[in-house]
């Protein structure tokens, strides 16, 4: 049955596996230009930012927390403060592409796609729990 849990499995690592596939090709392109230092970094960024994803694919919903408050108008924060973040980080991400292609320093985009990777990390990991 095409709707069946084992066949929508795959699908779940599709956006991931792009976002890997399209680091690789940055990465080659790069390195043929000359730049492989260049290319390493934005392959390690589009690699972070597919672990990102793929980690991305396992949640069901928005975890509920008192942050925010209760109610409806926090779930829509916590969904706005959620889309914000992510669309940040695709625009970084984006940047360090376009910057690594065009051969201009993609060293303070990088800097910042480390940030949100490090900031996600720490809010997934202690999110719950009161710091």
């Amino acid at each position: 049955m095409w709707i069946a849990p084992e066949r929508r499995r795959l699908s779940r690592w599709a956006v991931p596996g792009l976002a890997l596939a399209a680091g690789v090709v940055v990465a080659v392109l790069l390195a043929a230009d000359g730049r492989a230092g260049t290319g390493l970094v934005a392959l390690g960024v589009l690699a972070g930012y597919a672990l990102l994803l793929g980690y991305r694919r396992y949640e069901p919903a928005l975890p509920g927390t008192e942050g925010f408050g209760t109610g409806h108008r926090a779930r829509a924060h916590a969904r706005a403060a959620a889309l914000t973040g992510d669309v940040l980080t695709g625009a970084i991400v984006a940047a360090v592409i376009v910057q690594g292609l065009r051969g201009a320093d993609i060293a303070p985009y990088a800097w910042l796609a480390a940030l949100a990777g490090v900031t996600y990390a720490l809010s997934a990991t202690f999110g719950g729990r009161s710091l």
